[in-house]
Parts: structure tokens; C-alpha cells; sequence
């Protein structure tokens, strides 16, 4: 049983993550300009939410992200509003039957709420495998395939940032330094990930690793989901083929959904290390398994017997 300090803790930040989301839904707070891109940094309190107080509280955190969407997207429709308000899909889609208007709010329901929710569940269990892989035996290998992979995400968002800037006519450099650059950029992180997991704090990996899965979580079903539900208006409305939506919207995953990812695993890092100091993060799966640096002497005794 949870004791009065610990429900009261999670009562207080519950609180506050659903005050910092209404905020930040509400004000620019929820987008950091990056030059070429408003990076959304909307889901970082459901992804930290979610690693603190657990999944159910995470998806309630979620939920509330996805209803200020809703809400939002109701009372200052754009033209794509649509996708993520069922009050704006009636008013701007056409709908001759009572089973057709239904089919507009399910859709339009599904991928302003569900996706979201989702944010506040997909990083725990992330962040508790990541936890459990390199608390295993084979930590040393596992940990570095998983730092491997989340610095080519890292390397490839600061070359899809500056190849964007290039298109665009920003900086006066070519395609093979934005590429040097996104190389230089993923080595440096691997090697600064490495020395923390391998030397200071394991924590971090599965801190920056949730970021990562919370953000993309949030890209890929948002945006397949338009795909899938939303194909031809919303080609319309970007005044464009429905062939060559898929093109398009692969252009903002492999963009905007890489750029949020390094920015949510920054900020997630930053965070989850101060509060995980007052309380551990993932401790909800019932066994609290500790995270520490990977200690090479211990390592290489057990090699040695």
C-alpha cells in the first residue's frame, strides 16, 4: 500500500503536469522556435509524467493533452483543424447521413485523444525495459546497441535541421557539411552517453530513450492516423496529390518528428534526473530495480571466474 506522503507527492505533481499542459497549450510556451521549425514540447510533461507516477497516471496526463487539443483545434479552427476536433470536422467536411457525421467524430476523437494518451504509456515501459535490459548481465552490450541507436536518431535530427536551413537558404554551406556535421554531432553523443552509462549515471539512457519513444509515439500515430482516416482532405488542404501525401507526411517524421525527439530527450534527461532525486522514477512496475553505472571492475572480476 502507497503511504500518505506518497499518494499526497503524486496528487501535488499531477497537479502540476496538468497545470504546466494547460499553460503551455495555451500560450507559446508550448513550442520552442528552432530557426526553421516551432519544435512542440507539448508532450514532455505527459512523457515525465509518465515515468514518475506511473502509466495510468501518464495516460490520464495524456488524455488531458489531447483534450486541450481538442478544445483548441473547436474554438480557433485552421484549415486542418479537422483532424483533431469533431465539432471542426462536422462544420468543414461534408456528411449526408447520421453514420457518416459518427465516422467524423470517432476519427477526428481518435487522433486528438488516443495518440496522446499513448505518450503517458509507450515511455514508462520504455524506460522499465531499458531499466531491466541494463540491470541484466549483458548490460555493457545492450546498453551500447541501445546508445548506438539513440545517437543516429541524434546525428540524423542536427543533419535534417541543417539540410533544411540549406533548402531554405539560411546558412551558406553544402549538403556534405550538414552530413559532417550530423556524424560529428552522433559520434559526440555516443561518446558522452557512453561515459555517462559506463561511469556516472545508467539513468540516462533510459531517461533520453523515453524522451525519444514518447515524442516519436506522438509523431508517427498522429500523423498515420491522418494518413489513414483524414487522406484526401487533408491532401486539400496542403494542395497537394493523395499519392503524394505519404511522401509528405515521411517528410515530417523524418523532420519534425526527429527535431521533437532530440528536444524531448534533452528536456526529459534534464528533468528526470532532478526529480528522480526526490523520488526514482519507475518504481510503479512493482520491483524497484536500481540503475547505476556500470561498474567495470565488477565486470571484469566476473569475466576473470
Amino acid at each position: 500500500m502507497q503511504s500518505n506522503n506518497s499518494k499526497t507527492y503524486e496528487l501535488v505533481l499531477t497537479a502540476l503536469f496538468v497545470a504546466i499542459i494547460v499553460v503551455m497549450a495555451s500560450t507559446p510556451l508550448g513550442f520552442i522556435p528552432l530557426v526553421v521549425i516551432n519544435a512542440t514540447t507539448l508532450h514532455i510533461p505527459v512523457i515525465i509524467g509518465s515515468l514518475f507516477l506511473g502509466p495510468k497516471k501518464g495516460g490520464f496526463l495524456g488524455g488531458v493533452f489531447g483534450l486541450t487539443s481538442f478544445i483548441k483545434s473547436s474554438l480557433t479552427p485552421t484549415p486542418s483543424a479537422f483532424a483533431f476536433s469533431p465539432v471542426a470536422a462536422l462544420t468543414m467536411l461534408p456528411h449526408d447521413t447520421v453514420g457518416q457525421a459518427i465516422g467524423l467524430v470517432f476519427k477526428s476523437t481518435f487522433i486528438a485523444i488516443v495518440p496522446r494518451i499513448l505518450i503517458g504509456v509507450v515511455p514508462y515501459f520504455v524506460y522499465i525495459g531499458i531499466k531491466k535490459a541494463i540491470s541484466s548481465e549483458k548490460k555493457l552490450v545492450v546498453g551500447s546497441v541501445i546508445n548506438v541507436v539513440v545517437s543516429f536518431i541524434l546525428g540524423f535530427g542536427v543533419f535534417a535541421f541543417f539540410n533544411k536551413m540549406i533548402s531554405e537558404g539560411k546558412v551558406g554551406m553544402g549538403v556534405t557539411a550538414a552530413q559532417i556535421i550530423g556524424v560529428v554531432v552522433g559520434i559526440a553523443a555516443f561518446a558522452a552517453i557512453e561515459y555517462l552509462f559506463m561511469n556516472k549515471d545508467a539513468k540516462a539512457l533510459g531517461f533520453i530513450t523515453a524522451g525519444i519513444s514518447g515524442a516519436m509515439t506522438n509523431t508517427l500515430l498522429v500523423m498515420g492516423s491522418i494518413y489513414l482516416f483524414y487522406r484526401i482532405p487533408y491532401s486539400e488542404v496542403l494542395q497537394i496529390e493523395p499519392s503524394a501525401l505519404m511522401g509528405v507526411i515521411g517528410g515530417i517524421i523524418s523532420f519534425n518528428g526527429v527535431i521533437e525527439a532530440i528536444v524531448g530527450a534533452v528536456i526529459v534527461y534534464l528533468v528526470g534526473i532532478v526529480l528522480d532525486k526526490i523520488k526514482p522514477a519507475g518504481v510503479y512496475s512493482g520491483k524497484n530495480t536500481k540503475i547505476k553505472a556500470v561498474d567495470n571492475k565488477v565486470q571484469s572480476s566476473k569475466m576473470a571466474q
